[in-house]
């Protein structure tokens, strides 16, 4: 019983959600919004992606025996903040429908494993180091503006992470909210909480959408999602193949679609929380915070728009501090790795940086253009060291 629920993984599960909640709920409602929907239909967008979440990390990691965590596109989200302007929501729904097709086609097919068996894994790392020093370097940008809260978060990681390092992050993350209710920074006195309920709305097809909006999101969610999630996978040592994970978060999206389900996707950020030695010294036992996360996300569907309510009530510091923390070791390790092959070396600070950069071009994240960058950068070092090799023969 105890090996099962150790509160090492159900605290790495809650704060992966926490990571991914806090990060872009707001956006999901500006999206839903955006389309016009009611309330009570923004709750059950709320709903359905909880439920898609918490059914596919309890299952797939169950199945693999490995954290696997799903989210919801967030930059699919920011692209339908402003692509749903003015489009009714039944195309709306008709779009989630098609861009969750083509992620099944793409998984079913093969198309995805074979894609990454072709990444290298210093690039794949450097990815990751990229897409994570952000939340790195946000734990000591909050210092500015909360120096007491990051401060005690920050000298209990320090304190404790080698004498329990299966307990620092909620540690640390019980300083911070001792320390936020010390200084009135907690504000509950508006929350309320409900029951969500499931709005099924009809689909409707528009070719014009299908090809602005659809295929766009597909992109942006395949590209700037399920290959950074594959990376974290790959950069902690599971080797899980992506093409039965992508197929069922395909299933997933069009079985609730129509219920606001707009994409389900590997998560990369918030997965990396329950991978780290910190939430298990035995890394075939870290499935168990992939539960514990899909469990946590199941109860957020539950609630569907009082949860928004609920993170903000905490302060963004706090937030952002244990983030930061929780993702610590992984940015060093992930920094280990890319660095540590000489031949991949200059092709993975290549992607290391464009991905750390945040640019976007054509709609898709910094993670798709960091590998794009880095393997060039690859193959042409590949290229003139084949040459060399020819010359001297």
């Amino acid at each position: 019983m105890r090996s099962a629920f150790q509160f090492s993984h159900l605290s790495a599960g809650f704060i992966a959600v926490l990571v991914g909640y806090t990060s872009s709920a707001a956006i999901i409602f500006q999206a839903a919004a955006a389309a016009g929907a009611s309330q009570a239909e923004i709750s059950s967008w709320m709903w359905a992606l909880g439920l898609g979440m918490g059914a596919t990390c309890i299952g797939f990691s169950l199945r693999y025996r490995e954290p696997i965590i799903t989210a919801w596109s967030t930059p699919g989200a920011a692209l339908l903040v402003t692509a749903l302007a003015g489009v009714p929501m039944s195309e709306a729904i008709g779009v989630f429908l098609f861009s969750s097709g083509l992620i099944l086609l793409c998984g079913v097919t093969g198309w995805f494993d074979r894609i990454m068996q072709l990444v290298p894994a210093g690039l794949a790392a450097g990815m990751l180091g990229g897409v994570l020093l952000t939340f790195g370097l946000d734990l000591f940008a909050s210092a500015q503006t909360q120096p007491w809260l990051i401060g005690a978060m920050l000298v209990t990681y320090l304190a404790l992470r080698r004498r329990l390092p299966r307990y620092v992050i909620p540690l640390s993350l019980l300083a911070g909210l001792a320390i936020a209710w010390g200084t009135d920074l907690l504000h509950f006195e508006q929350l309320s909480w409900q029951l969500a309920r499931p709005v099924l709305m009809t689909p409707s097809f528009s070719v014009g959408s299908i090809i602005g909006i659809g295929i766009p999101l597909f992109m942006v969610t395949m590209a700037s999602q399920n290959v950074p999630g594959i990376a974290v996978l790959r950069a902690h040592g599971y080797y899980t193949k992506a093409s039965p994970l992508i197929s069922w978060t395909g299933i997933t999206g069009l079985l609730l679609a129509p219920f606001g389900g707009f994409a389900f996707n590997l998560a990369a950020i918030s997965a990396a929380v329950c991978m780290g030695k910190e939430v298990d010294a035995d890394a075939g036992q870290r499935y168990k915070a992939g539960v514990w996360a899909g469990v946590v996300y199941l109860l957020m569907g539950l609630f569907g728009a009082t949860v928004v309510g609920l993170f903000a009530a905490l302060p963004q510091e706090l937030v952002m501090g244990i983030a930061g923390l929780a993702l610590l070791g992984t940015i060093g390790s992930s920094l280990v790795v890319a660095m540590s092959n000489e031949q991949e070396r200059d092709a993975a600070l290549m992607t290391f940086m464009v991905t750390a950069s945040g640019v976007a071009l054509l709609g898709i994240g910094s993670a798709f253009w960091g590998l794009v960058v880095g393997g060039t950068v690859h193959w042409l070092n590949v290229r003139a060291s084949a040459r060399a090799v020819k010359r001297e023969a």
